[in-house]
C-alpha cells in the first residue's frame, strides 16, 4: 500500500487531529475575546498588554494539556493503523476503534506510551547531535558551513517523525516489550539512515514551502479582522499561528509521517540488527542506553544478557548429562558475554565491559 492510500484510507484519524486542533482554536478565540473586552473596558494600553501576556500563557496551558494527553494518543492510534497497513496491505474496518485497542493493548496505559516516545524523541536527537559534530569538523572546507547547516534543518525536521517509525515497529512486534521494540526501531533506523532520510528530503521543502503559504493565507482575514476592530496585530499574527498550526498538525504531519512510516517499514523486515551498532548508539546517547537498559528489564534477551542472567541461559543451554560436568565449564567459558548496559560483545573471561567498563 503506498503513503498515498495510506493518507487517504487513515482520514477519520486527521479528521480527529482536525477536530482536537479546532477545539484549540475555538477554546484560545473565545478566551481572546474576553479578555480583549477587559483590556476594551479599562480603556489602557497596559491592561491590553497584560491581558495578551495571560492570553498567550494560557493558550500555552491548553496546548500542552490537549495535545500531551488527547493529541498523543490518537497520534499513537494512527500510527498503530498505519503500522497494520503496511504489513497486511490493509486498513482495519473500524480503525478507530482498532487504533485504540492497540494502543491498550501495547502500552496499558498512557503514561507508558509518553514514557516511550519522549525516550525515542530525545534519544534520536541526542544521536543527531553526534553526527553534526562530523560537519563541524569539515567547517575548513569553503562553503562547508553553509551546506550542512541547511543539511541539519531539513534533517532535523525529518528527525521528528523518527519516533513515529519506532512507535510504529513496536505495534509490529507484538511478542516483544514496547521499550525493547522501540530500542531496536532506533537501530533499524540508524542501519538504513541514507534511504529513510534520502526519502524523507523529497517531501521536506514541499511541506516547509506550503506551511510557509497557509501560514499567509491564513493571517490575511484574521489580521483585517483585528484591524477593524483595532487590536493588537501582534494578537493577530499569534492566531494566523495557531490556525496555521493546527492545518499543519492535522494534514501536513499526517502526511510526512505516512510518507516516513511507508519507508521505514519497507526496509524494517528486512534488516538485520547488529550488537555493534546498540554498543555505538549507547556511547553516542543517554537516552538511548536508558531505553535499551528499560528494554533489558522488561523483557531481557539472551544475547543481551550480563551477570547472572547471561550465566543462568548459558548453564541452561549447556547443562551437562550423565558423568560429562567438565562440558558446563568448558561451554560455559568457550562463549563470549554481551553486556546488558551497552550490548557490547566481551570475549569469554572478561569481567568488565570494555566499551562502558560495566561488571558483566
Amino acid at each position: 500500500m503506498t503513503a498515498k492510500q495510506l493518507f487517504s484510507k487513515t482520514t477519520p484519524f486527521i479528521w480527529a487531529k482536525l477536530l482536537l486542533g479546532g477545539a484549540l482554536v475555538l477554546i484560545s478565540s473565545i478566551l481572546l475575546v474576553i479578555l480583549m473586552l477587559i483590556g476594551w473596558l479599562f480603556e489602557s494600553a497596559l491592561i491590553l498588554v497584560i491581558m495578551a501576556i495571560i492570553w498567550v500563557t494560557a493558550v500555552k496551558g491548553i496546548h500542552f494539556f490537549l495535545m500531551q494527553y488527547v493529541g498523543y494518543l490518537i497520534k499513537a492510534g494512527h500510527i498503530a493503523v498505519i503500522a497494520e497497513a503496511c504489513f497486511t496491505g490493509t486498513v482495519p474496518d473500524n480503525q478507530v476503534a482498532y487504533g485504540k485497542d492497540m494502543v491498550i493493548k501495547r502500552f496499558a496505559t498512557a503514561n507508558v506510551y509518553l514514557a516511550v516516545d519522549k525516550l525515542v524523541t530525545a534519544a534520536v536527537r541526542e544521536i543527531q547531535k553526534g553526527i553534526g559534530k562530523v560537519g563541524n569538523a569539515l567547517d575548513f572546507i569553503p562553503g562547508m558551513e553553509a551546506a550542512a547547516s541547511a543539511a541539519q534543518f531539513f534533517v532535523s525536521i525529518a528527525l521528528g517523525y523518527v519516533d513515529e517509525c519506532c512507535l510504529g515497529w513496536t505495534f509490529y512486534n507484538k511478542e516483544q516489550g514496547a521499550f525493547k521494540s522501540a530500542a531496536d526501531g532506533v537501530v533499524i533506523y540508524a542501519q538504513n539512515w541514507k534511504v529513510l532520510l534520502k526519502d524523507a528530503a523529497k517531501t521536506m521543502l514541499k511541506v516547509v514551502l506550503l506551511t510557509i503559504v497557509v501560514a499567509l493565507i491564513i493571517f490575511i482575514p484574521i489580521g483585517l479582522l483585528f484591524k477593524l476592530l483595532n487590536w493588537p496585530g501582534l494578537l493577530a499574527f499569534l492566531l494566523a499561528c495557531l490556525v496555521a498550526w493546527v492545518v499543519k498538525f492535522a494534514v501536513m504531519d499526517s502526511y510526512i509521517m505516512i510518507q516516513m512510516m511507508a519507508s521505514y517499514m519497507g526496509v524494517a523486515p528486512t534488516t538485520t540488527i547488529t550488537f555493534d551498532l546498540y554498543s555505538k548508539l549507547c556511547s553516542l546517547s543517554k537516552k538511548f542506553k536508558e531505553l535499551f537498559t528499560r528494554g533489558q528489564e522488561e523483557s531481557p534477551q539472551p544475547g543481551y544478557a550480563s551477570g547472572t542472567a547471561g550465566a543462568g541461559y548459558i548453564a541452561q543451554e549447556t547443562a551437562p548429562t550423565g558423568n560429562h560436568q567438565p562440558q558446563q565449564a568448558v561451554a560455559k567459558e568457550a562463549r563470549p558475554v554481551f553486556c546488558g548496559q551497552c550490548g557490547t560483545k566481551n570475549t569469554a573471561g572478561t569481567k568488565f565491559c570494555g566499551t562502558c567498563g560495566t561488571r558483566l
